[in-house]
C-alpha cells in the first residue's frame, strides 16, 4: 500500500529512550488527511528496545501502522538505508531515538512536501532539551549537538557552501533517495553522513530545503554537554570537511579543494590561535573551534589517507 509519510527511527539500545518518541508520534494532530506510517530501525540492540516497540504496538492506533525492523550492520547510514528499503510512504522523515516531533511535525512535513516538488529533501528547527543547565558559553557550540535554526521563513539550503540540514528530523523524497543515492556512504561509521544524503540529492538536481514550521527538541543528556565530548565532536566534524566538499565535486577540482582546504584551514586556524591564546585551553568555545579548525587542516590528509588505503586493499 503506498503511503503520504512514512518516520522512520534509527535506534540503538534505545530502551529508555524510544517511550518518549513513540508518545509523540501517537500524538500528532492535523494528520486526518494523511496516510502515514511508523518503523523503528533497531540497529542491533543489546537492550530491551524490541520488547519496548511490542508494548507499544499491542495499543496502537490501526490506522497508522507501527513497524520494527532489525538491522544488523552498525551505524546510523545502514539503518537509514534499511528504513528507505522498508518504507512504504512517498517522503519519509528521519527522527533519532533522542528526537521529539512538535505535536504537527508530521502534518507540517508532509503540506511542505506537497508544496514543492523539485525538494529532494528538507529539515526543520532543533531546539534543545536540555538534562542540566546549559552554560552561557554553551550557546557558541551549540551547533555541534545539531541545534539550530537556519531561518525564520522557507529558504533553500547552500549546499557549496555545506549549509544543510542535519539528519535529526530530516525528510527526503524516496523516489530521489532511489535514483541517486550510493549504495554505500562515505561516512557510513562517522560524522558526517547527515551531509552526504543531501549532496547527493543536489547533485542530481534536487532543491534542499528548511521549513521553520517543523520542529522538533534534541533531547541532550548531561554528558554530551562535556567540555571533552564536545571537543571531541567537533574534530570529527572538521576532519570530515574535505571529504564532504568532495562529493560535489568535478573530478578536476579535487586537487583545487584539497589544496585550497588545507591553505584556508590553516589561516583560520592561525588567526584563531592569535585571537584565542590564553583561552584555547580552558574556553568552551575556544576550545571546540581549535578542535575543529585541526581538523579541517588534517582533512585533506585524512581523505588521502583512506583513498591510499582503499587502493592498497582492492
Amino acid at each position: 500500500m503506498s503511503l503520504n509519510f512514512t518516520v522512520a527511527v534509527p535506534t540503538y539500545n534505545g530502551a529508555e529512550r524510544l517511550p518518549l518518541v513513540l508518545e509523540r508520534l501517537r500524538s500528532q494532530v492535523q494528520t486526518e488527511s494523511v496516510t502515514w506510517e511508523v518503523i523503528i530501525v533497531d540497529n542491533n540492540s543489546t537492550d530491551q528496545t524490541a520488547a519496548v516497540v511490542r508494548q507499544f504496538q499491542a495499543d496502537w492506533p490501526d490506522h497508522t501502522p507501527l513497524k520494527y525492523c532489525l538491522e544488523t550492520r552498525q551505524g546510523s547510514a545502514y539503518a537509514r538505508q534499511r528504513a528507505i528499503k522498508e518504507a512504504q510512504g512517498e517522503f519519509v522523515g528521519f527522527l533519532d531515538d533522542d528526537n521529539l516531533p512538535a505535536a504537527n511535525w508530521v502534518a507540517e512535513a508532509v503540506q511542505f512536501a506537497r508544496a514543492r516538488p523539485k525538494a529532494g529533501a528538507f529539515g526543520g528547527q532543533i531546539l534543545g532539551n536540555f538534562e542540566v543547565q546549559p552554560s552561557r558559553e554553551f550557546k557558541q557550540v551549540k551547533s555541534f549537538l545539531v541545534i539550530r535554526k537556519y531561518a525564520d521563513h522557507p529558504k533553500l539550503f547552500e549546499p557549496e557552501q555545506l549549509r544543510l540540514p542535519p539528519g535529526a528530523g530530516l525528510v527526503v523524497r524516496k523516489q530521489a533517495w532511489l535514483a541517486c543515492m550510493p549504495e554505500s556512504f562515505t561516512r557510513a561509521h562517522r560524522g558526517g553522513h547527515d551531509y552526504e544524503i543531501s549532496l547527493h540529492l543536489y547533485k542530481a538536481g534536487w532543491e534542499i530545503w528548511f521549513n521553520p514550521a517543523m520542529q522538533i527538541e534534541h533531547c541532550i543528556p548531561a554528558w554530551r554537554m562535556e567540555k571533552d565530548y564536545l571537543v571531541r565532536i567537533a574534530r570529527i566534524y572538521g576532519l570530515c570537511t574535505c571529504e564532504i566538499r568532495l562529493i560535489i565535486a568535478a573530478p578536476w577540482q579535487k586537487p583545487l579543494i584539497l589544496v585550497k582546504g588545507f591553505l584556508g584551514s590553516s589561516r583560520r586556524l592561525a588567526r584563531h590561535w592569535l585571537k584565542h591564546r590564553g583561552k584555547i585551553g580552558t574556553g568552551l568555545a575556544a576550545a571546540c573551534e581549535t578542535a575543529f579548525l585541526w581538523g579541517s587542516v588534517l582533512s585533506p590528509f585524512h581523505y588521502l589517507q583512506k583513498r591510499l588505503l582503499h587502493f592498497v586493499a582492492k
